[in-house]
């Protein structure tokens, strides 16, 4: 032991290491320590003890010197076979025979490297089997394959990597496990589970084992890849001791180059410059030889920017610099001579990866050379020979230095520097250390502090992570998902919650399970009216004849859909309903046999089990649609295909059991026969309602609380859901640990608050709401908790978040039981409704755990509390004492319902603008300077929808502009495409973006929706769905104004935008919104406010209910086609003649029905548009107020929990 510590107290600990709770610990003895620095005391236990953890307890330092504590623990008889191999060594364990094959191998070994690379393990056999163990870039990898000898491309090729900065000359454990295909690899504590590819299950390996390199076969001491440099100790094959044989000498073992048995330890003493702003190292300089300055040094460091060294220097009697920095992760050397003349050369690409890097500096006469690790020569030309002075500084400058002796461009450096040499002379770090030599700030010596943060990876979904010294940062780009973790999916969890946002029919991604593990899948949302339907697509649409085919070679259809198992089990897990439509046809050709009635046709669910019944009956039985409804060609069978007969018939329907769908394989076996037939048609998934979405309890005894298993939340954390309330307080959930816990509550009638302790002290958050909360409304919270922050949002009030300590705890220890709406104290319990409670993507079913708990309700009382979709487009469906209103305050839409378009005729030069005010810039764009939070987590959710009608082109449609010269703009260009430009970085080039290369000035409705999240826009226009990627992820900063038409003053746009500006827009604009602005229902409810300005002739037009009503028809035949395209087909599987005789009966009765709904829908909505004006009228003037009072943000809306209204 050494130490400084005079005496210290060791305890033994049973239970762990935390020191409150119920630990059991015990005194062993007190210890007395050494009095300076450099003698070693032992002490020896009389009895050996067993324990999980040590604890020394300092009880006096030394007062003479620094406070220090170093401990080694020994253990009990350990004996040690330890190998040196110098990086130009191996051993070679050679087997009994030519090959040796394995299906069950163990290899165990420990090691130190001084080396990021070395190969520590090889075998190979002639038929294409491998196992490598190596070293590369300071991780461990294992290559291993047990196929045979055919040429596999590299997906086949299997490497598992382990840890990262191995190089650190510490002993590290490694186990190797396998049984056939099946491996565990062990570094250290952590262990990766994974199987092997390919179709062998045993290891064959000819000759030979190599360890520490790779021998080059008939060329003794030369090696394929790097050999390992450093110490193995306790190397097992299989339970030979492979150390112990080279050490005896034995014949098995052979010897290559130089293997001693005993480690080296190499004198390598680092210091670590601990801080950003003021580390750095002085140190006189020495005497040159000849008169030439040299530097060299290893670094090893995170950061992308830093100061290596400065050096004072005269070049021609006038003073100048010689600066070595990293930029940008490149090496930059600059000679310097005041800030207008330098020269500079680099070199290296991201030497800021946490590797060693060696990098050395020579003045030879008229030229300084630089040299990074084995690259070449870097040379910078001189007019003057250079005269070192007597220091360099190294790591940065002293911040309160008075002279100009230290010049730093750029941060300190922070990282690990060793083996520094100046003018071919060794640097004592511990020299420097003890004060003899230099001065320094902010360092520790003999030790590097580096530290991978991307080790276990905390990014989620597949994000890249990256990290500097101190911190590590996520990029979600392309991920579909965002956050500081990249944890929240950008996605709505199904097309219900796409409808209440006012889209319509087109493709969408989904997310049904929000932010768990699977990926979004891509959809077809078929939305008409109240309805709507997932519609997810495979790669078998159209009819497939069968022939030849019987029950000992069927034939077998696969179906591959647009999404996994795992996806698909998601999706109609979240669904209430789900079916998929069969369209089966047959001549001669049977699903059962008659005799013992044996399948001869059948399909497979997504379980991959065998299923016999048929659409429209039930599972369970072997039966067809006819035979449940009695109806079969032949009262003998109970399917239309067993009568056999030699005409078609058919047994089509529809799979309605959600837990066998969708279809996977359809198997038919019955075609063999003369004339014998088959023809099937297997339609989409289809899904429809969201049984979470209004999944709602009411609580209503203080004392009652639902009781939930408790999910892996460790490490992130979000949890989300609505409630309403009349009462002041109370906790919706609740989780506690021994020490750790998280609670979000109703803290006052106005607040709410999320609070957890993950082991660094309590955290609260709280939101304020300008109006209360107990108002008997919906609001929404939601909050989260990972390991780079937390934060809480509240409907659409501000977002709160605080960042977690960069190196406190990161595991939340929570207890087995999840409480909501109540505490396990039954304290302040929850009085009112909860709904669409979700936490990690999984969906709580609330209503069920309801209905065997006492004081809890399924369902919750008032209008808003279901799911009859009262209010539509974004609206809010407010509560009255009789009956209920729709607030369509964030809605582009108006009427009782939401459902009326908002459409105004643009004339020649005519324009509405809108003026932001400051809290909504707060709202929507999160400002950093507005919430104190650093600007990362200013990343924006912009959303845009308009649609227009129009001939003109070029034209300007929309632009959003910044007083940071930022822009948004949607313009027409002079062909008539639509284009999206984005001008996020005022010194670089926008971004443009045309999803519709044709003209849409043709007079036809047009509708775009575009969604921006980070660098991802997704834009829909009309039902075609693309996605482009920004080139920058900026927030909007200073949001001043929106525009529709003519813009005037367009000096900060790009040409074209700026002409398309001048041109304005001519014809009509229906439902237009930027996030919560409406800005045509702003100029029509509130002409002559400050807030909106007008210039031109505007009408108030209905060119969008019109558009409407010319497609509905058309609309509906297009769900009907989505939702029922198997009965197409199942047409067109019909002989010709039926075919055709079909088709034109059908042509004829669908003219007439058509012809019949026109007229009686023009004629009901003629109706219907009297009625709802006189409802409008009284509806509008009792909103009139509301919406004049949410643009000058001065009143309180009790009707609406939203903070600011537009």
């Amino acid at each position: 032991m050494v130490t400084e510590a005079l005496r210290c107290c060791l305890f033994l600990t049973l239970s762990g290491p935390c020191c409150s709770g119920d630990r059991v610990q015990f005194m062993l003895r007190r210890l007395v320590g050494n009095v300076n620095p450099d003698s070693v005391v032992h002490h020896k236990l009389s009895q050996s003890i067993r324990t999980r953890f040590l604890r020394f307890v300092p009880l006096e330092w030394s007062p003479s010197g620094r406070v220090g504590l170093r401990v080694a623990v020994y253990g009990c008889a350990y004996r040690s076979y330890v190998a040196d191999f110098d990086g130009r060594s191996s051993l070679l364990y050679r087997f009994n025979q030519k090959s040796m094959s394995t299906v069950k191998d163990v290899i165990s070994l420990r090691f130190k490297s001084r080396q990021a690379e070395g190969v520590l393990l090889h075998g190979e056999g002639q038929r294409g089997d491998y196992i490598t163990l190596e070293l590369h870039r300071g991780r461990l990898a294992l290559h291993l394959n047990l196929d045979d000898s055919r040429v596999r491309s590299s997906s086949f090729r299997m490497v598992v990597t382990l840890g990262s900065l191995l190089d650190d000359l510490h002993w590290h454990s490694v186990l190797i496990e396998r049984f056939n295909k099946q491996v565990n690899f062990t570094l250290d504590r952590h262990t990766q589970h994974f199987r092997t590819k390919g179709d062998g299950d045993s290891l064959e390996v000819d000759y030979e084992l190599s360890f520490g390199g790779i021998p080059l076969p008939g060329k003794p001491g030369t090696f394929i890849r790097r050999n390992f440099h450093g110490c193995m100790e306790n190397l097992y094959y299989n339970g030979v001791n492979v150390i112990d044989l080279a050490k005896r000498r034995k014949p098995q073992i052979y010897s290559v180059g130089n293997v001693t048995f005993s480690c080296s330890e190499p004198q390598l003493v680092a210091a670590t410059f601990q801080s950003s702003s003021s580390s750095f190292l002085l140190l006189p300089a020495p005497a040159p030889i000849l008169e030439d300055l040299s530097v060299r040094l290893q670094f090893r460091t995170w950061n992308p920017d830093g100061l290596l060294l400065s050096s004072p220097l005269i070049s021609g009697q006038e003073p100048c610099y010689l600066i070595l920095q990293i930029s940008s992760g490149r090496l930059h050397l600059t000679h310097q001579t005041s800030a207008l003349k330098m020269s500079e050369v680099s070199a290296g690409q991201r030497v800021n990866d946490g590797l060693w890097h060696s990098v050395s500096l020579n003045t030879r006469g008229l030229q300084i050379i630089m040299i990074l690790d084995s690259e070449p020569a870097s040379t910078i030309q001189l007019k003057n020979y250079l005269q070192p002075k007597d220091k360099h500084y190294f790591g940065g400058c002293p911040v309160s230095q008075n002279d100009s002796s230290c010049l730093n461009p750029t941060m300190a450096f922070q990282g690990c520097v060793r083996l520094i040499r100046v003018n071919n002379q060794p640097v004592d770090l511990l020299s420097v250390q003890q004060g003899r030599l230099g001065s320094y700030n902010q360092l520790q010596f003999d030790l590097c502090g580096i530290r991978d943060r991307c080790l276990y990876n905390f990014c989620e979904h597949g994000s890249q992570c990256s990290q500097t010294w101190s911190s590590f940062s996520c990029d979600c780009t392309g991920t579909g998902y965002s956050g500081a973790t990249c944890h929240n999916s950008v996605y709505e969890a199904s097309c219900e919650h796409y409808r209440l946002a006012g889209s319509t029919s087109g493709y969408f991604f989904i997310d049904p399970d929000g932010s768990g593990p699977l990926d979004p899948i891509q959809v077809y949302c078929n939305i008409t009216g109240n309805k709507v339907w997932t519609v997810v697509r495979h790669n078998s649409s159209i009819a497939v004849r069968v022939r030849g085919s019987t029950l000992q070679k069927p034939y077998v259809g696969w179906f591959n859909y647009s999404a996994s198992s795992e996806q698909l089990k998601a999706l109609v897990s979240l669904s209430d309903r789900c079916e998929q439509r069969i369209a089966y046809h047959c001549r001669r050709s049977r699903l059962f046999n008659p005799w013992d009635g044996t399948p001869l046709s059948w399909w497979v669910d997504r379980r991959g089990e065998k299923r016999t019944y048929w659409g429209g009956f039930q599972p369970g039985v072997q039966q067809c649609s006819c035979g449940l409804e009695e109806n079969c060609a032949d009262m003998n069978y109970f399917c239309n295909c067993d009568a056999d007969r030699v005409s078609w018939e058919n047994d089509s329907g529809i799979l309605s059991y959600k837990d066998h769908l969708p279809v996977r394989e359809i198997v038919i076996g019955d075609t063999y026969r003369l004339g014998s037939e088959a023809m099937y048609v297997v339609g989409p998934l289809q899904c429809s309602d969201d049984k979470f979405l209004w999944n709602a309890v009411s609580f209503y005894q203080a004392a009652s609380y639902l009781q939930f298993p408790a999910l892996q939340v460790e490490l992130s954390l979000d949890v989300s859901f609505y409630f309403k309330t009349a009462s002041p307080s109370g906790v919706f959930l609740e989780n506690m640990g021994i020490q750790d816990f998280i609670r979000v509550e109703l803290s006052s009638p106005s607040a709410v608050t999320f609070s957890f302790n993950a082991g660094d002290g309590p955290v609260v958050l709280t939101v304020k709401s300008p109006v209360p909360l107990n108002d008997r409304q919906w609001h929404w919270v939601r909050a989260e908790r990972n390991v780079k922050e937390a934060c809480l949002q509240v409907d659409q009030l501000p977002l709160r978040i605080i960042e977690t300590p960069p190196d406190g705890h990161l595991r939340l220890q929570l207890g087995s039981q999840l409480f909501v709406g109540g505490t396990a104290t039954r304290q302040r319990g929850f009085f009112g409704c909860i709904r669409e409670f979700n936490m990690n993507g999984v969906n709580f079913d609330l209503e069920e755990r309801a209905k065997v708990t006492p004081g809890v309700s399924s369902g919750c009382a008032g209008h808003c509390s279901s799911s009859a979709r009262l209010c539509h487009n974004r609206g809010k469906c407010i509560e009255k004492s009789s009956g209920y209103m729709c607030d369509c305050t964030n809605s582009a839409y108006g009427g009782p319902s939401c459902t009326e378009e908002v459409s105004m005729s643009f004339e020649r030069g005519a324009s509405v603008t809108y003026i932001f005010q400051e809290p909504f810039s707060v709202i929507q764009n999160r400002s950093a300077a507005v919430l104190s939070i650093p600007s990362q987590y200013s990343k924006t959710r912009d959303n845009m929808a308009l649609s227009f009608q129009t001939t003109q082109s070029p034209a300007m449609l929309l632009t959003v502009n910044t007083l940071s010269q930022q822009y948004v703009a949607i313009i027409l260009a002079r062909n008539g495409s639509l284009q999206i430009w984005y001008q996020l970085n005022k010194e670089k080039r926008p971004d443009v973006f045309s999803p519709i290369f044709s003209s849409l000035a043709d007079g036809r409705l047009h509708r775009v929706h575009i969604q921006r999240e980070g660098k991802d826009v997704f834009v829909q226009v009309d039902h075609e769905n693309k996605k482009y990627t920004l080139s920058y992820d900026v927030a909007f900063n200073s949001m001043k104004s929106l525009t529709l038409g003519k813009v005037t003053g367009s000096d900060l746009l790009d040409e074209e935008v700026a002409h398309a500006g001048s041109k304005g827009f001519i014809g009509c604009f229906s439902s237009v919104q930027y996030n919560h602005v409406a800005p045509l229902k702003a100029a029509l409810l509130n002409r002559g406010s400050s807030l909106v300005s007008i210039r031109g002739h505007l009408l108030e037009s209905n060119c969008g209910a019109l558009a409407d009503l010319s497609t509905s028809v058309s609309r509906l035949d297009h769900g009907e086609e989505v939702g029922k395209d198997n009965e197409h087909r199942e047409d067109n599987s019909q002989p010709d003649s039926a075919v055709i005789g079909g088709v034109v009966t059908a042509a004829v009765f669908s003219t007439l029905c058509v012809l019949a709904v026109m007229t009686r829908f023009l004629y009901q909505h003629r109706q219907a548009q009297r009625t709802a004006r006189l409802q409008e009228k009284e509806h509008q003037r009792s909103l009139e107020a509301a919406y004049r009072a949410e643009f000058h943000l001065h009143n309180s809306m009790r009707d609406s929990m939203q903070e600011y209204y537009i």
